[in-house]
């Protein structure tokens, strides 16, 4: 090999002391072609060095070719970047000694490269030199180069000492950029920077049709990860963008997410294809929201009203029903398969039979639910009835509600006869019965306020339940005055027990749902300062808590007024009360920050003394005031368990750091924080038996605090709910043969048996649809309302309070694609089910599922399914096949 020169030896010592320049490459390492490069770089320099000023402009100009070339792929640092490196420092010396002139900018734009190299990222020369350069094309120097740029901008654009000048050239520099990245297929490089410098407005002008479905999706999925007012650009961003390009449905969708009912009906009115405005009805009908038409401005308004009402759910779920042939009604030993156990029938098993009976009729309710039809109470209903006592007629009656879910014309027919009954609790039962079958359907008759009216301040207290919750699940979700009106004055008369204000500032809460109604709101706060200490501490004062949380259900920082104005109220229900309504404002947000808060509560001690006669009076204000204060402590923490799943479920990532941080919880955490824990995991995975929640679940199951147990039993019904779920199913068979002598537990595994099945394995609790998009707000209230009962199971649940349940009746939805043509007319076609697959910010056109079938509709679909249409020949008016899509025959196939 060749010697190496003497000098070259002599920098190489020099430069071993500078860490930021890597040994130079020696020269017998270099190929030919690659010491030739390296040659003539350096004959470059030294030209560029000369005083002879006509030399500068070829040498740049061969020094630009040369890196030009180099740059165009990225994969390694290009060998022009590599051997002109070391001479980084003389170019910025040599920079500082030209005159002003063309030449000096060009040479600047070749330090503005080379600075990529250097590794002082803090004085952003690279950014410094480009805005001193020629401001020629800024993708000539190639991607790695646009991104480095980016990067510096973002970092020096929010900067407390940038004056109006700089920040103006920097936002056209951003611009040049984005306008690149769209043209060059990386929408969310340029969705980000324009994010980072606060300038999403400009994004619109870049966009065209090609790529603003990439755009809009990447937008959308931020949502999640970007703090308050962030996340509302970025719908509002993606809303103006799908109105651009006229995808009406896609928009409603975003529309709905930023919870606002006037953009909502913009998008609505703006529409003005008939056919996607039935698609668009159908949509708002799922999210349970509904716009009252004007004739004149629509000419469809009464269908388009009817569609909105979801009048014809029944119909379609009915007929869905008859195609998979499960219409044929199930009774409960269907479904707990007792032939299988292997106890013995005969000896005493001590099982309380009325409470078998109760449990009974849940199951016939839940599994025969929207069908119809039973075995149980269509034949001969009195008789099985009157097998209940006392309050479990209420909720058997109640359950003839849950079988006819839906079918208002039908099903009141049908509970009629129960309103006569001389028996009171089946009458409350039966009026409860009315409130479901109406739950999530409107009709413009209104049924359930006419019948249920008159009892919301009967004499009789169990009367004034049934109607109550009746009116609070058939007008869930409406904000109707007549009906908030009508519960109003029950907060404040002197008759109502604290049952019956705890349920109608629940029912207030579920009827102006996530709609901040002020006069809700003031009349249940001053409804809590009212109350003594020792009613403060009753279990039922927990639903004023969540009444008002209901209302700002979603709404972020516009509850901050509620949460300083419950500082007045006494405790344990004033802080508890406070953080729930800061969890439920920031449900399925995603936030991190609040997050973090919940776990700091979680991670606080409280010790409760023990009872001790023998103290003066001081001692005993002071022990008084300990318990109180440790009373309210594990009021919060409660509260917080269940908060951090409320906002954590909003996207899988969050969920999953959840589930981490629950495990801690159960290992480290107090008795009360275990007792949730099984709750706060139904309400983070409802309708989605994820194994290892089921195995979690499954080991509380068994757990020796018996809270902890039944809240595990039924957590494990929520989360396997309608999905018919084998393992789950083959669980609680075990359990039910583990505790066939303890009554309440058994009576746990029953609900769980019965929600397993929910409708025969066709319906859902999941409060999200629409692609896992859009939080059903109403589905939302209602978990909520059965997981604030099950915080006090065995006075609640296991006592007389069980009619709660029938609050899941909010989140029951049907889990299917139906397809009808223009005319509303059933079609079936082909479509393609398989495992969604996130394509955000994939180049090409990825493929949205995975391992498909190929099936006709009507069809259900899994948690985390997608629907692709299998044929061409018809296009969908909505791009998220899900619910009732209305498909239009595509021009372009008719030969």
């Amino acid at each position: 090999p060749a010697p190496i020169p003497k000098e070259l030896t002599d920098k190489k010592e020099e430069k071993d002391k500078d860490e930021t320049i890597p040994e130079e490459t020696p020269i017998e390492e270099l190929s030919e072609e690659d010491r030739a490069l390296k040659e003539d770089l350096e004959m470059l320099v030294t030209r560029i060095q000369e005083k002879d000023q006509k030399l500068w402009a070829p040498t740049l100009e061969a020094l630009r070719k040369s890196i030009r070339s180099a740059t165009s792929s990225m994969t390694s640092v290009p060998k022009p970047l590599k051997f002109l490196r070391p001479h980084y420092t003389l170019f910025r010396e040599l920079y500082d000694t030209w005159q002003d002139c063309l030449e000096k900018k060009q040479f600047a734009d070749i330090i503005s490269v080379l600075s990529m190299t250097s590794s002082d990222q803090e004085e952003r020369a690279c950014l410094k030199f480009r805005l001193k350069g020629a401001n020629g094309e800024v993708g000539d120097w190639g991607h790695e180069y646009v991104r480095h740029l980016s990067g510096e901008i973002g970092r020096h654009i929010n900067q407390p000492d940038i004056n109006i000048a700089e920040k103006n050239s920097l936002v056209a520099l951003a611009k040049e950029i984005a306008a690149y990245d769209m043209s060059h297929n990386t929408e969310s490089e340029a969705c980000d920077l324009l994010m980072e410098i606060e300038c999403l407005d400009m994004l619109e002008q870049f966009v065209d049709s090609s790529c603003y479905e990439r755009v809009c999706l990447y937008l959308i999925s931020c949502v999640p990860y970007v703090p308050e007012p962030e996340d509302k650009n970025l719908l509002k961003t993606a809303l103006n963008l799908y109105y651009k390009f006229e995808v009406y449905p896609l928009a409603l969708r975003c529309a709905i997410q930023l919870n606002d009912m006037e953009l909502v009906q913009e998008v609505f009115t703006n529409c003005k294809d008939p056919a996607v405005q039935k698609q668009l009805a159908f949509i708002l009908g799922r999210q349970q929201l509904f716009l009252e038409l004007d004739e004149d401005q629509f000419p469809d308004a009464e269908e388009l009203m009817e569609i909105m009402s979801n009048v014809h759910l029944n119909t379609n779920f009915q007929s869905l029903a008859r195609e998979l042939d499960i219409m044929e009604p199930k009774v409960p030993e269907d479904i707990y398969k007792s032939h299988l156990e292997n106890v013995r029938p005969y000896g005493p098993t001590n099982v309380d039979s009325a409470r078998q009976n109760l449990a009974a009729s849940f199951v016939n309710g839940f599994v025969n639910c929207a069908f119809g039809n039973d075995k149980l109470l269509a034949e001969n209903g009195n008789k099985w009835l009157y097998k209940n006592k006392e309050h479990g007629m209420m909720s058997a009656t109640a359950s003839l509600g849950l079988i006819l879910l839906w079918d208002v014309d039908g099903g009141l027919t049908q509970i009629d006869k129960y309103l006569y009954s001389s028996e009171d609790y089946i009458k409350c039962g039966a009026l409860l019965a009315c409130g479901i079958v109406n739950s999530g359907v409107r009709n413009e008759c209104d049924p359930a306020l006419a019948l249920l009216s008159d009892y919301v301040l009967h004499q009789s207290n169990n009367m004034r339940i049934g109607s109550i919750v009746g009116l609070g699940l058939a007008y869930a979700g409406s904000n109707r005055e007549d009906v908030i009106e009508l519960l109003l004055p029950v907060l404040a008369d002197s008759n109502s027990t604290l049952e019956v204000i705890g349920q109608t500032a629940l029912a207030l809460g579920m009827v102006a749902i996530s709609s901040c109604h002020g006069e809700v709101t003031s009349t249940i706060l001053q409804t809590m300062m009212d109350k003594s200490e020792t009613e403060l501490k009753d279990t039922h004062s927990r639903f004023l808590a969540l009444g008002l949380a209901l209302t700002y259900l979603g709404k972020q920082e516009e509850a901050s007024p509620a949460i300083e104005a419950l500082k007045v109220v006494g405790d344990p229900l004033g802080k508890m009360a406070a953080t729930l309504v800061e969890v439920v404002a920031y449900a399925g947000t995603g936030d991190v920050l609040k997050i973090q808060k919940m776990l700091h509560l979680c991670s606080e001690h409280y010790e409760v003394s023990r009872e001790d006669n023998k103290k003066d009076k001081k001692e005993k204000q002071e022990a008084d005031a300990k318990k109180l204060e440790a009373e309210t402590g594990i009021a919060q923490q409660m509260v917080a368990v269940i908060g951090i799943a409320l906002i954590a479920m909003a996207e899988e990532l969050g969920a999953e750091m959840a589930l981490r941080s629950y495990a801690n919880l159960l290992r480290y955490g107090e008795p009360c924080i275990r007792r949730v824990v099984p709750l706060a995991l139904a309400m983070l995975s409802a309708s989605n038996p994820k194994l290892e929640i089921i195995d979690t679940l499954s080991k509380l199951s068994h757990d020796s605090d018996s809270e902890v147990a039944h809240n595990a039993i039924f957590a494990m019904g929520i989360v396997g709910s309608g999905t018919n779920n084998a393992r789950l199913a083959n669980m609680l068979r075990q359990l039910a043969q583990y505790y066939h002598k303890d009554a309440n537990n058994l009576f746990m595994v029953r609900l769980a048996q019965g929600l397993v099945h929910l409708g025969k394995g066709t319906l859902t609790l999941s409060p999200y649809h629409s692609d896992r998009m859009l939080m059903s707000r109403v589905a939302v209230g209602g978990l909520l309302g059965v997981i604030v009962a099950f915080m006090d199971v065995n006075n609640l649940i296991i006592g007389k309070s069980h009619y709660l349940l029938y609050h899941l009746v909010s989140a029951i939805q049907p889990r299917m694609l139906v397809t009808f043509n223009e005319d509303l007319k059933p079609l079936p076609v082909p479509v393609r089910v398989g495992q969604a697959v996130d394509v955000v910010g994939q180049a090409g056109k990825p493929k949205t599922i995975t391992g498909f079938q190929t099936h006709t509709t009507p069809v259900l679909l899994a948690h985390g399914e997608r629907a692709e249409l299998g044929t061409n020949e018809y296009t969908p008016l909505t791009p998220v096949m899900e619910g009732f899509v209305i498909l239009r025959k595509n021009e372009d196939m008719e030969e």
